[in-house]
């Protein structure tokens, strides 16, 4: 064991002396200093690099966010129906009757009045019919639910559905009813077929459709290929008008009865104080009656007493 021991510390010591040794520690030394600089270096510039990737890879989501987002609206406004006429689109249709607004010159006005029984009806919708007066479909002009399928004696079959934003539309002058209540039916599914009504019976076979908005009808026309939402009510304001006039026919009407009653009430009093006149006249005249009645009695009371006085004076003479 020794011997070995001492062999290796030999075999060391000759390294030692070797001229090699030291430059070649030396160089590994260097070498490795080297090495650490260079890797901090190489750290030092990766680290900005790092930083911009982050950053952009930050950039990416964001920017894949909003067009996420972009999208989903995309996708929010195409699932946004639109009004569309209950028929076919390839279909060559007419509006035979319009919508009855009280906004519109007097021409449109007359073409929005319906005879019947020769009285005039303004129309809540639109009639809508073909050259050749020939059926055909009826389509869902929104998706919604059928709420309503009855027979009206003057309107024919008529469909009513509910749909979004308090929208309603309505069907009538119906041959063939295809649908059912409690129905959902999507947009241009088929409703039923046209036909002929009483109420527009002049209009041949049509198809009568209303638009309703909270229970108030819409001209259709206005919003044929705009957006649910968009549809609103139409102002009242000259609506409100024929009320207004009513009221002051009214008003007329309450003041000339009022005038009415105040020359009754004056008749009245002029036939009291005539009556009044008349009840005292026949009250004096029958005063003046009495009155001359008590004095013609007193002459005759007096003329007895006289006659009594000269008779007895003469009864006395003979005497």
């Amino acid at each position: 064991m020794e011997e070995n021991k001492n062999v290796s510390k030999k075999s060391w010591k000759r390294i030692f002396k070797k001229r090699w040794f030291f430059p070649a520690v030396y160089l590994a030394v260097a070498a490795l200093l080297l090495t650490g600089v260079l890797w901090y270096q190489n750290a030092s510039n990766q680290a900005p690099d790092l930083a911009e990737d982050m950053e952009n890879q930050l950039d990416d989501l964001s920017t894949g966010q909003e067009g996420q987002d972009k999208e989903d609206a995309t996708t929010v406004m195409q699932q946004q129906e639109v009004l569309k006429m209950p028929i076919s689109e390839d279909l060559q249709v007419e509006i035979v009757t319009k919508f009855y607004d009280y906004g519109a010159n007097a021409e449109e006005q007359e073409q929005a009045l319906i005879l019947h029984q020769n009285k005039y009806y303004q129309s809540d919708g639109i009639a809508i019919s073909t050259s050749d007066d020939k059926a055909f479909d009826v389509k869902a002009s929104l998706s919604g639910t059928v709420t309503e399928v009855k027979d009206d004696p003057l309107l024919g079959n008529v469909v009513k559905m509910e749909h979004e934003h308090g929208i309603s539309t309505y069907y009538a002058s119906l041959d063939e009813v295809f649908a059912e209540q409690g129905n959902e039916l999507k947009q241009g599914q088929t409703i039923g077929t046209a036909g002929q009504n009483t109420l527009g019976q002049d209009n041949g076979v049509h198809v009568h459709f209303e638009v309703r908005k909270d229970g108030t009808p819409v001209n259709p026309e206005d919003f044929i290929n705009q957006p649910i939402n968009k549809i609103v009510a139409p102002d009242k304001g000259e609506e409100d008008k024929e009320p207004a006039a009513e009221d002051e026919e009214k008003e007329e009407d309450s003041s000339e009865e009022s005038e009415n009653s105040t020359e009754n009430e004056g008749t009245t009093e002029d036939e009291s104080s005539t009556e009044e006149g008349n009840s005292t006249e026949s009250d004096s005249s029958t005063t003046e009656e009495e009155s001359s009645t008590e004095d013609s009695s007193v002459e005759s009371e007096d003329n007895a007493n006289s006659e009594s006085e000269t008779e007895s004076s003469s009864a006395m003479e003979h005497a």
